[in-house]
């Protein structure tokens, strides 16, 4: 909720508090795989968490005119998608395994959505105006809508990669329930 109150200071602790969440759900996983802490209910809840933590995110920044709503509506719906596959093919016996575009999506989705913040706390706060050093200062701008770009690429091609996994699901007739 920080991201709508549109101020310097609400995007600075947006971004710190986004930061300290992106950074310890990384290391959640790595200590549950190096401990064994590893479940199904805790894979379940990450997921869940993930897609409702960036859905927040992406529609607060929409409704803040700093995310194109394309943008979030590609990456909402790749979401969605992946998350009817995994179900889809869990239900088939099938795992889906992250592919390496969906992990290097992840990552860069966190930077770009972070720089974002970053950039709206540097617009708000006048910084480019009080040391633009004759539009020295523009690429921020532009790099924040570059590493974007290249989030929503790779959010496609993790997409098309998740559906190319799955397709052997699709030509197999559904499984009869046991009722």
């Amino acid at each position: 909720m920080l991201l709508l109150n549109d101020t310097a200071v609400s995007y600075f602790w947006a971004f710190w508090f986004y930061a300290i969440v992106a950074i310890t759900d990384l290391l959640d996983g790595q200590l549950a795989r190096k401990y064994g802490w590893v479940s199904n209910l805790g894979i379940f809840l990450d997921l869940t968490a993930d897609k409702i933590y960036t859905a927040g995110i992406l529609i607060c920044l929409v409704a803040t005119n700093l995310l194109a709503p394309w943008a979030a509506i590609i990456i909402l719906v790749r979401e969605f998608v992946v998350t009817g596959l995994r179900s889809l093919a869990a239900s088939e016996g099938v795992v889906i395994p992250s592919g390496r575009w969906g992990k290097l999506k992840m990552i860069i989705t966190i930077i770009a959505l972070g720089w974002i913040m970053v950039r709206a706390n540097i617009d708000r706060a006048g910084w480019f105006n009080a040391i633009d050093f004759g539009g020295g200062l523009t690429w921020l701008s532009h790099l924040s809508s570059i590493v974007l770009w290249l989030a929503v690429l790779l959010t496609i091609m993790s997409g098309v990669e998740y559906i190319w996994a799955a397709r052997e699901i699709f030509r197999q007739p559904p499984r009869q329930n046991q009722d």
